[in-house]
C-alpha cells in the first residue's frame, strides 16, 4: 500500500469521525459537553484539512497518485 492510498483511507476515517462527533455536538444536552464536541471538531477540521493539503502535495509531485 503506497502513502498516498495509506493518506486517502486515513481521510476518509477522520471525515468520518468528524461527522459523527459534530451529530454528538448537536445532540448535547450539557452546554458544557456541546462546547467539547465543537472544540474537538475544530481541531480535527484542522488535521483534516492538512492532511489533504497534504495529500495534493503528494499528488502534485507524484501523478501516478493522483484521484480519478
Amino acid at each position: 500500500m503506497t502513502i498516498a492510498s495509506q493518506l486517502k483511507n486515513t481521510l476518509a476515517g477522520l471525515k468520518g469521525a468528524e461527522a459523527t462527533i459534530r451529530l454528538y455536538a448537536e445532540q448535547a444536552r450539557h452546554e458544557q459537553s456541546k462546547v467539547a464536541f465543537q472544540e474537538g471538531l475544530v481541531t480535527l477540521s484542522e488535521v483534516v484539512e492538512n492532511l489533504a493539503g497534504r495529500l495534493q502535495e503528494i499528488e502534485l509531485a507524484e501523478p501516478q497518485y493522483k484521484s480519478l
